[in-house]
């Protein structure tokens, strides 16, 4: 149990580090944002064009990959939605129950659908070098292989939770405060 264990605090290393790396893409795509709405502005004063699809389908590509690849970031931080009327007067215990439940039923099967569906959506688009329809545009199967990728962390990250959920039911796991105290430190 132990080393699986440690297996899932390398996944929540991994996966805290991507989500940090992507609070900087949320910086990145407002101000992208911003000089999209000032040379749109600009454009119409001065009646030349200063815009581009590249810059508007470039915020879109980063607001998607801040969406999918925080999914793994936020679950390992205990901060995706859930209805915790009875969950938050739960035990530690009663709560493993529940998340393991919810992870085997629901999350892994979700997660293994999704990269069923789009590994041969995203080799499709590789196989053809898709483009952008719209001029000047940005490569389409860049994007569309961070759908199997964001999965695939979210698999992971899934997979570590349910270890820590085993190790929390059979009481070999520490207490809540001490495991609050390493996901901080761990960040």
């Amino acid at each position: 149990m132990q080393t699986l264990l440690r297996i899932g605090g390398y996944i929540d290393r991994l996966n805290d580090r991507i989500g940090v790396a992507m609070s900087w893409l949320v910086l990145i795509m407002v101000l992208m944002g911003v000089y999209n709405a000032v040379t749109r502005k600009l454009s119409q004063t001065i009646g030349i064009d200063l815009s581009s699809n590249s810059y508007l389908e470039g915020q879109w590509y980063l607001f998607s990959l801040v969406f999918l690849w925080c999914g793994a970031y936020a679950l390992r931080n205990g901060v995706h939605v859930r209805v915790d009327i009875i969950y938050s007067r739960l035990s530690l215990r009663g709560r493993a129950w529940i998340d393991l439940l919810g992870t085997v039923l629901f999350l892994i099967p979700l997660c293994l659908l999704i990269l069923w569906v789009s590994i041969p959506y995203a080799a499709d688009s590789w196989r053809v070098l898709e483009d952008s329809p719209d001029p000047g545009g940005l490569p389409r199967y860049l994007i569309k292989s961070a759908i199997p990728i964001a999965f695939v962390l979210l698999l992971l990250q899934a997979l570590s939770e349910l270890v820590r959920n085993i190790a929390q039911i059979g009481g070999k796991l520490m207490d809540d405060a001490t495991n609050e105290s390493n996901r901080e430190s761990a960040l």
